[in-house]
């Protein structure tokens, strides 16, 4: 029963940041007409996830939100891409976090997050677009990470601590 109650918490929790990680992609909007993309905040809730849950939850909040996302604000030619640069983005900083279960663990996996996330959209520009379209994108790309993982960084622990969760 236990166990039982543990899953249903953990897919309750997975489901509530995919959802807010696209609305927080779609209300923190930053557009880049230069790129063809946007700067947004949707990389927090992917980091609270892979914090919270684990890597395999941070993938797959990642991947599902980053493509759910790109679908509803009408970059469908970015969607396979979204999914794979949100998706391993959350899947590395969880495992990393998982890893080095310390402050460095955090650090090291937010920031490996984010470079993985950045060089997945240089290449998604690159090919959809052209290689200038690409070096383009990654201050921003890195911008939105970085704020992504602060925001996350900063509440994680409280959400934890609040929440009441055990998970391991």
């Amino acid at each position: 029963m236990v166990k039982t109650q543990q899953t249903t918490k953990k897919l309750t929790l997975a489901a509530m940041l995919i959802a807010l990680s696209i609305v927080f992609g779609r209300v923190f909007l930053i557009p880049l007409p230069w790129t063809h993309g946007n700067v947004n905040l949707c990389d927090a809730p992917i980091f609270v996830g892979a914090m919270l849950l684990g890597p395999w939850y941070g993938g797959i909040i990642g991947g599902s939100a980053g493509m759910f996302l790109d679908l509803l604000s009408g970059f469908g030619q970015y969607a396979p891409f979204s999914f794979v640069a949100h998706g391993l983005e959350g899947l590395i900083a969880g495992w990393l976090m998982r890893w080095l279960p310390n402050r460095w663990g955090q650090l090291l996996g937010l920031i490996l997050g984010v470079a993985v996330m950045v060089v997945c959209y240089f290449f998604a520009d690159s090919i959809l677009y052209s290689w200038s379209t690409g070096a383009l994108g990654v201050i921003p790309n890195t911008l939105q990470g970085v704020v992504g993982a602060v925001v996350a960084a900063l509440f994680a622990r409280p959400l934890k601590r609040n929440l009441h969760l055990s998970f391991k």
